[in-house]
């Protein structure tokens, strides 16, 4: 039978359900199995045949019908299902497919919408299943049918619940088990008699906004992708100014609408050659929404963004799904959010609307990058000391010393032991550049305008040694692309992020805070009287509060690792 066929097939099943109050929408009229119970069974068929069958599938983790047969990593959940059914099918009544069980399918058969792959879940294969169930079906059919079901539904609601990899297996700071289902029961007790089984799979993801925008622009990307992505702009030999002539004209005219930023009323003579009016505007609006410097100026990089694949972009939009699944279903304080490829800070308030945000730079792609983690900002400090990292003291300070003897006192450094007391901040001898390669003492930078954390720091305790800061090059900021730090995160805008994060603790105002970095105590503590949660998080694909999507280029190739794990399919490193 063709697909859309058994679709057809699978509504009229659903809706007569409905019609005969069997339970498909109401829990009164839920299916006569108790809850965690198997459905009820026919007595012709051999239900001892079906429970031996289950059984070796249970033992072996593995069932050949599947697209990824292995499900090991499963294996003790789907062991528990059954052992709550005595073993006996618990998606098929009288060997025929149950409601709940219908409804499932739907579901895996709609996965590529969640930005899930449908092979997971044996999308393609249902139809197949389903006609597998006319007849007389053998013990071994249906208890491959119902396996097959019970795998797939574990995988579909633990990948749409915490994603599909351990963000660990990245060594990301992120920690997920917290986030788990007891699948076993969430799939006996939620699913198996569920009065609306797409009730309760939906209530399975994150109920970010973020997260609900990015998989409605998904669905959007999927459409535009599937109409091709037409004629590429023709590729720039130097950069077009507004006013030069540009045989690309009808290419880049086309890319605009396609993409929103030139509008669909927006007149544009057909016939043009010279660049100008409404196209560089709609130029500039594509350049905002993708990490460029803001010129109306047709360059490479550009061009090179206007004619990325749609499918790229579609990919995007996965890679953020995956890893918003991530997060916690609820953070007990609004976060602060730094994301590294967006180059942005941004702190929430209630109701997940953005309070502040700012430009920031990241860690240096090739050299320091910034990792991705998670802690709670426990304290603020103004004109603090840079204690300069054991890295740092080796490959940039001691060779500076060599060079000059003095390098300390011309930088504003200071030596000291590692409780803090000073031993020079002058010339260093020979005894004390002996003890800095020894590793017996180390270097941090006196406090002030010239430090390279600036005037304050908030702090969120962590083992990398990472934290917010503000920075003495400010000029870092202009730039479209911001990866220049040593790990830390230096922000645009510190004062207001930090008068925002101690707007409850009077008498911080942001005038307080400006003279607290100026000409107040150096290395002065405030503690946050509630702790803040604080990601360091890595999304090229961000949708905007006014729905816009912004794309962003994977400066540190993570989506790209991330699409390497996911391309090799089931079992995920968990």
């Amino acid at each position: 039978m063709h697909v859309s066929a058994r679709r057809n097939v699978l509504s009229v099943l659903l809706l007569s359900c409905w019609l005969v109050s069997t339970g498909c929408t109401s829990q009164t009229a839920a299916p006569t199995q108790q809850q965690g119970s198997s459905p009820v069974q026919s007595s012709n068929i051999d239900l001892a045949a079906v429970s031996s069958r289950l059984h070796e599938i249970a033992d072996s983790g593995n069932l050949a019908d599947l697209h990824w047969p292995n499900f090991t990593d499963y294996r003790l959940h789907f062991q528990h299902i059954y052992e709550a059914s005595n073993f006996a099918p618990v998606w098929l009544s009288n060997g025929k497919p149950t409601p709940q069980a219908l409804g499932v399918i739907q579901a895996l058969e709609a996965s590529k919408q969640k930005g899930l792959n449908p092979d997971d879940y044996d999308a393609s294969r249902w139809p197949d299943r389903l006609h597998g169930l006319d007849g007389s079906p053998t013990p071994d059919t249906l208890a491959r049918f119902d396996a097959a079901l019970t795998v797939g539904a574990m995988r579909y609601i633990s990948d749409l619940h915490i994603g599909r990899v351990n963000p660990k297996h990245f060594n990301f700071g992120i920690d997920i088990e917290a986030n788990k289902y007891d699948l076993p029961h969430f799939v006996t007790s939620k699913v198996i008699n569920a009065a609306n089984v797409q009730s309760v799979l939906d209530g399975v993801e994150p109920t970010y906004n973020g997260y609900k925008a990015t998989e409605t622009m998904l669905q959007h990307y999927l459409q535009l992708a599937a109409q091709g992505d037409g004629p590429p702009v023709p590729d720039v030999t130097k950069t077009v100014v507004p006013g030069d002539a540009y045989p690309g004209i009808p290419q880049l005219t086309q890319r605009l609408r396609l993409f929103g930023d030139l509008h669909a009323d927006t007149v544009v003579d057909a016939n043009a050659t010279t660049y100008s009016g409404s196209l560089v505007d709609g130029v500039k609006t594509f350049q905002s929404r993708h990490g460029l410097a803001v010129t109306g100026k047709i360059d490479k990089d550009t061009v090179r963004q206007l004619n990325t694949p749609l499918a790229t972009r579609v990919s995007q939009l996965q890679d953020a799904l995956e890893r918003w699944r991530w997060l916690p279903p609820q953070f007990p304080q609004p976060p602060v959010v730094a994301n590294i490829p967006e180059f942005i800070v941004r702190a929430y308030g209630p109701n997940q609307k953005v309070e502040f945000a700012s430009n920031v730079v990241v860690g240096k792609a090739l050299r320091t990058q910034t990792p991705i983690f998670a802690k709670d900002m426990r304290y603020i400090v103004f004109r603090p000391y840079w204690n300069v990292p054991t890295g740092i003291v080796r490959g940039e300070i001691i060779p500076g010393i060599v060079r000059d003897r003095n390098y300390i006192s011309k930088k504003n450094f200071e030596v000291t032991t590692f409780d803090g007391k000073v031993i020079t901040d002058g010339p260093v001898s020979d005894d004390v550049l002996a003890q800095l390669r020894a590793g017996k003492l180390t270097v941090r930078q006196k406090p002030g305008p010239t430090n390279s954390l600036g005037l304050i720091k908030l702090m969120f305790p962590n083992e990398y040694n990472v934290y917010l800061h503000s920075t003495p090059a400010q000029q870092l900021f202009s730039q479209s692309r911001r990866d220049f730090s040593h790990g830390c995160v230096r922000v645009e805008k510190p004062a207001e992020l930090a008068a925002y994060l101690l707007r409850n603790q009077p008498p911080w105002t942001l005038t307080k805070v400006q003279a607290a970095m100026q000409s107040g105590p150096d290395n002065q503590q405030v503690n946050l009287t509630t702790p803040v949660p604080v990601l360091i998080l890595y999304v090229t694909a961000v949708v905007e509060e006014d729905g816009t999507v912004h794309f962003f280029d994977d400066i540190y190739g993570y989506d790209k690792t991330l699409e390497a794990v996911l391309a090799k399919g089931q079992p995920y490193p968990g």
